[in-house]
């Protein structure tokens, strides 16, 4: 019988790890099941520009796996129970050949993550968001809207992080005829080096920009948000980017999580309370190189993604585990199609004061998110012609081996 490997989610992380694991791995000895609510591979990293009006590629996740032999199934995850090793799955496409229940051997949870209202009232009801391509084009559609109309209109991006700027940046300068105001909770951009936060200062000025700092929000409503000192702030589009959170599913499920629901794993991406789930990307818990939890990212999915596959791999066919580089060097922020900044950090996640902005740091952008296109989309290149057969069942001393050590490292495996 071969070794189910399944594989909740196809962002980033998930469609990265199944074609690695398709290219490395006998297909001989394993069958690779993809678990996606929808057809297509989602550049979530551009969904701004989305939302914005820009044209931005989403291609066929079955033309990405073509070739692969990786099984797409097109369902939503309802539940995970890891004592039984199966997976329950909803509103499975009806085309698809498949039952509620599916069993896996090893199983890479790559769910990602959503939006976070943090208790607002009015978020879920009134707000736009640009987490997930449906609400994106929702978005999208809503300033059409407003673009039509002869007076223009108020767009109220709420929260001032990395998708903040870049949502509110983009839109301003896609739509210049209308009213665009970011809400910073407290200093704007507060985390970036000074040089940086006066250079995204100059860029909202330019764009028209209005920026609202130490303002809380306390509730949405259609027209307008209330902050919480009581001042209303008109709003025909209110677009809110206050946070990520990631799926109950995992919490639900029995598997050990912090107390936001990640998933808890070792130095390889595999799960503290289950040693056949692996975690990537936004749901994963992971300690970086510098003692510190890596943020959710794309970076930190695409270092997460291939710890766990080289994890997997090696326990797999009994080969030593290398241990893939688990840090976070910066951030790369887009303001607009020709403006950017690029941020460093340091080994305690501290802006470092150089940082590098303009056009520059806006094709550093480009390329970064060229090449994860790419490398996701193209699973099949360098595709070796003799791929890893599975050991034998492991033994006792092999787990022993296997495990991490107290230094972090991993050890050879035969799993």
């Amino acid at each position: 019988m071969k070794h189910r490997i399944v594989v909740l989610g196809a962002g980033y992380a998930g469609a990265y790890v199944a074609g690695i694991l398709a290219r490395r791995l006998s297909q001989a000895d394993t069958e690779i099941t993809v678990i996606n609510a929808e057809p297509d591979f989602v550049q979530r990293l551009r969904l701004h520009q989305l939302a914005a009006g820009r044209k931005v590629e989403a291609p066929k996740l079955a033309d990405v796996f073509a070739g692969t032999a990786i099984r797409l199934l097109l369902a939503r995850v309802a539940t995970v129970d890891p004592e039984r090793q199966i997976v329950s799955l909803a509103d499975v496409d009806a085309d698809a050949d498949a039952d509620a229940e599916l069993g896996y051997d090893t199983l890479l949870y790559a769910l990602g993550s959503q939006v976070a209202d943090h208790g607002v009232p009015g978020v879920a009801e009134h707000a736009f968001d640009v987490a997930a391509r449906p609400s994106a084009l929702r978005l999208r559609e809503r300033l059409d809207s407003l673009d039509r109309r002869s007076d223009g209109g108020s767009v109220l991006v709420v929260g001032d992080g990395l998708t903040g700027i870049e949502t509110a940046t983009e839109i301003a300068e896609s739509r210049p005829g209308l009213s665009v105001t970011l809400v910073a909770r407290g200093e704007l951009a507060a985390p970036l080096s000074a040089g940086a936060r006066g250079h995204l200062r100059r860029a909202c000025d330019r764009l028209g920009i209005t920026v609202l700092e130490h303002t809380t929000v306390a509730a949405v409503e259609a027209a307008r948000v209330l902050s919480a000192d009581g001042t209303a702030l008109a709003s025909d589009a209110t677009v809110w980017t206050a946070g990520f959170a990631v799926s109950p599913i995992a919490a639900a499920s029995g598997l050990e999580v912090t107390e936001n629901g990640r998933i808890v794993v070792d130095r390889t991406m595999r799960s503290v309370s289950h040693p056949n789930v692996y975690a990537a990307g936004d749901s994963a818990y992971a300690v970086g190189d510098n003692g510190r939890p890596l943020p959710m990212s794309c970076a930190s999915a695409g270092y997460t993604g291939r710890q766990a596959t080289d994890a997997i791999v090696g326990r797999l066919t009994g080969r030593e585990i290398a241990n893939t580089k688990l840090e976070y060097p910066g951030n790369h922020i887009s303001l607009g199609r020709r403006d950017g900044i690029l941020q460093m950090v340091d080994d305690e996640a501290r802006a470092k004061p150089q940082y590098v902005g303009g056009r520059k740091a806006a094709r550093i952008k480009a390329g970064i998110l060229r090449m994860s296109l790419w490398a996701t989309a193209h699973p099949t290149f360098g595709m070796p012609k003799r791929k890893h057969r599975l050991a034998a069942a492991p033994t006792a001393a092999a787990e022993q081996t296997a495990a991490v050590a107290p230094d972090g490292t991993a050890g050879k495996a035969a799993a």
